[in-house]
């Protein structure tokens, strides 16, 4: 029997389930699969793990089974810290969230830019979520100070040089006169203001409204709900199955 022969030790498939990967039927089949590994061996049915302590693997990434760890949605006002705190004492995003068990943002947004925010304590995810090489879709609504022309928005989508590099081709759809969507693949500090400014325009409001597969237009700013455990699903499986794109060579 894998895992460790203890009373804290649970079924895997119940372990799964929990977890959101499907009903104990749906995770027994994963297990038939052969999809499962606990401490590098291939699990079968019936076999056990101490959650926090084995190593549980599924489709070859490591998941951590902890059973402390949550997932907050938070919308982040304009004016709040995304850090633990703030030497100038301003308000920071752990201030609108529970204080246990203690949780930390998966990337950042500066603090005159709004929106949707992920809190976690799940360092895996983090990292999944955050690594250059995953490029997770994130979504922003970019409200400028004048109207940009076709020409401008055409240099951004293609990529503009920054002064850290060139940026990667993005989506950016115009929805009025001063008001686009934008869609990234990288998070470099303030991205879209400096792409902007790159073009002799301003952002004047800048709010995330989707990271990956998650967005929510009734969560209000200031106010944080519990991802579920479909969410997280979703997300782990966006950051594995999304490679970032390249930015092109300069010939």
């Amino acid at each position: 029997m894998l895992g460790q022969p203890e009373v804290s030790a649970e079924r895997v498939q119940k372990v799964l389930a929990r977890l959101g990967y499907g009903s104990r039927r749906v995770c027994e089949e994963m297990i038939v699969d052969r999809r499962i590994k606990v401490n590098g061996s291939v699990t079968t049915l019936g076999d056990r793990l101490v959650p926090g302590m084995d190593r549980l693997e599924i489709d070859g990434r490591i998941v951590s089974a902890e059973t402390d760890l949550v997932y907050y949605l938070l919308n982040k006002p304009k004016g709040v810290i995304s850090t633990a705190s703030d030497p100038r004492g301003r308000r920071c995003v752990v201030d609108l969230v529970p204080k246990e068990p203690r949780v930390f943002s998966v990337g950042r947004l500066d603090a005159e830019s709004e929106g949707l925010l992920i809190m976690t304590n799940d360092g895996e995810l983090a990292f999944q979520l955050t690594h250059p090489s995953h490029g997770v879709e994130k979504e922003y609504l970019v409200y400028l100070g004048h109207q940009p022309t076709d020409s401008e928005l055409s240099k951004l989508k293609k990529g503009i040089y920054l002064d850290d590099g060139k940026t990667l081709p993005t989506r950016i759809t115009r929805l009025d006169s001063q008001l686009v969507r934008m869609t990234l693949h990288e998070g470099r500090n303030r991205q879209i203001r400096r792409m902007f400014e790159a073009v002799s325009n301003e952002v004047v409001r800048l709010v995330r409204v989707r990271i990956g597969p998650i967005s929510d237009k009734t969560l209000k700013p200031g106010l944080y709900r519990e991802l579920t455990s479909r969410e997280v699903i979703q997300l782990r499986h966006t950051s594995k199955e999304n490679p970032k794109p390249r930015a092109s060579r300069v010939n």
